[in-house]
């Protein structure tokens, strides 16, 4: 297994970085680039004071600042990390591209679709890279399988599916001790964590030409959508299943490790993803065997997930290659993500081919609601 730092040898620049905001999932990120020798955090911008101080202090930031502005002027960093919620981004990744700064930006991208279409095309224009943080695809189990995938080791791809269960979303106070604004959002489930698996599955499978939808709402304490199944079609006849539930759990020590499991198929046998990280093979007509690979940490959110995306973005910045989900690639994820949610509220299959994901989904959207029975 390749280290987090295996190319800080052949780097001649520590990169200064700079992030913006110092929410819940921003230690996730510091914590990444702590982890790399080649990376220099030089300050930590959030409006507010006290939570930002707290984060510089915890990672050793030296600077920070309430003004995004401000900080650009103040520590010349080299890359800008997004870590704020949708509604700041355009205002944020602005003041970044005026200063032609490359960038990574967490998800959701942008508030809506016609907004990511602009900030992409900012970022074109500014001449720099603009990345979205969907480090879901870095989980060293992931990246294990597409190795495999790669190897022919699975034979023609049959389907994926995956079952997602965190079991982070009972009762009233659903959320509230670490992302409370997901009690509130008009759209939860797909916007915050299916979208993680549509590029997941894109990055496994191929492109997604279809999709059909059921969205649920199982807590009525939230205003969203908190439970779901998703079908996918993919190029060459593949087909991939989605079936979300933030209430209940799965066999896990930690069930927010994995958040689920996979099975993912193919003409050779099936590989299996589990609670553990573990992965196991079953070639066809044979027994099931763990398939040993390096499951990653157990310290930190996917296994480090966050450390290899910020390692993969560093090595493309020093190698001029183009890396992975850039914006105008992510896009396709956020097509897909429209077309779900109209599929539901149309009630029928949507073909990617013939869908315009910048046609309003009547509104307000309404997940069918879980009635108690007696």
């Amino acid at each position: 297994m390749t280290s987090l730092n295996s190319s800080a040898s052949a780097m001649t620049v520590r990169r200064r970085i700079a992030v913006v905001g110092s929410g819940f999932f921003s230690q996730f990120h510091l914590e990444g680039w702590t982890g790399l020798a080649d990376a220099q955090l030089v300050g930590l911008c959030d409006a507010d004071v006290q939570k930002a101080e707290s984060l510089a202090r915890r990672f050793g930031i030296p600077r920070t600042f309430t003004r995004v502005e401000d900080m650009l002027n103040a520590v010349a960093p080299d890359v800008v990390d997004v870590v704020t919620p949708p509604a700041s981004h355009a205002e944020v990744l602005g003041a970044v591209f005026a200063h032609r700064l490359p960038a990574i930006c967490q998800k959701p991208f942008g508030s809506n679709y016609a907004e990511a279409l602009v900030l992409t095309a900012r970022a074109r224009d500014a001449g720099q890279p603009l990345v979205v943080h969907e480090n879901f695809r870095f989980m060293p189990w992931f990246r294990e399988a597409r190795r495999l995938i790669d190897s022919g080791a699975l034979g023609a791809l049959h389907s994926i599916s995956f079952r997602l269960r965190p079991g982070d979303g009972q009762g009233p106070r659903a959320y509230l001790d670490r992302q409370p604004y997901f009690q509130t959002m008009p759209r939860l489930l797909v916007v915050e964590t299916a979208i993680h698996l549509i590029d997941t599955f894109r990055f496994l499978m191929g492109e997604v030409t279809a999709v059909y939808a059921r969205l649920r709402q199982l807590n009525p304490v939230i205003q969203g959508e908190d439970a779901g199944l998703i079908t996918f079609e993919f190029e060459g006849g593949s087909a991939g299943l989605f079936d979300g539930n933030r209430l209940n759990d799965h066999v896990a020590s930690n069930p927010r490790r994995t958040m689920g499991e996979m099975w993912l198929e193919g003409s050779a046998g099936v590989l299996r993803l589990d609670g553990e990280a573990r992965l196991w093979w079953k070639p066809h007509s044979g027994p099931e065997t763990e398939h040993i690979y390096h499951r990653g940490t157990e310290l930190s959110f996917g296994g480090g997930a966050c450390a290899a995306l910020q390692r993969h973005v560093l090595d493309c910045l020093a190698t001029g290659t183009t890396p992975e989900n850039t914006a105008s690639d992510y896009l396709y994820n956020l097509r897909v993500q429209q077309a779900v949610y109209a599929s539901h509220s149309r009630g029928q299959r949507i073909v990617l081919s013939e869908f315009d994901p910048l046609e309003p989904i009547p509104a307000p959207f309404t997940p069918f609601k879980h009635k108690e029975t007696a």
